[in-house]
């Protein structure tokens, strides 16, 4: 496991160390740390979650519709093609994604082709520390969305994920955690 930084030494990286650091905290999207590198100072962890959210919620329509698309569908392909990031396979295995039940596996296979096929993107949902039957449920719901609300919803579980992934890089820069 990599030692997690205080922000304060997260702040003072130079631009090619914070990207080679911080570039997978959001799915295939190196270019989200490069732009929260450029709002520094951090005085503190949320000042850094905020950097990243920033540079997501400011990027322009068709950059945050290939953010959604970079992210790989729950249990889908990639997943059993071996082919997800660390993070992600760890999150989606924490979640029980890797162990569905036949019926489970179906269910989610006919929400991820149903979802793709109305919002032209994969369903995305902070996975970690929710359970297979609150992410299906969650699911669900979100396909009665129109296409702007559930892409605005896609982008809120990305900061989600990318939050939780930062807390697991950086700590507060007195190394004390909030709860």
């Amino acid at each position: 496991m990599t030692e997690r930084l205080t922000v304060r030494h997260a702040g003072s990286m130079r631009e090619d160390e914070f990207v080679a650091r911080f570039g997978a905290v959001i799915e295939h999207s190196a270019w989200v740390a490069r732009e929260a590198w450029r709002r520094r100072p951090f005085g503190a962890f949320d000042d850094l979650a905020g950097a990243f959210e920033a540079a997501v919620r400011k990027a322009s329509m068709p950059a945050r519709v290939e953010l959604v698309r970079a992210h790989p569908e729950l249990a889908g392909r990639e997943a059993h093609a071996g082919e997800l990031t660390e993070d992600s396979a760890t999150e989606q295995a924490g979640a029980g994604l890797d162990r569905l039940s036949h019926e489970e596996a179906e269910r989610l296979r006919a929400l991820n082709r149903a979802y793709r096929e109305k919002f032209g993107f994969p369903l995305v949902i902070a996975v970690r520390g929710r359970d297979k039957a609150s992410i299906l449920a969650q699911g669900e719901a979100r396909l009665r969305h129109g296409r702007e609300e559930e892409l605005e919803a896609a982008i809120g579980e990305i900061v989600e994920i990318a939050r939780l992934r930062l807390r697991g890089l950086v700590t507060d820069n007195d190394g004390k955690e909030k709860t």
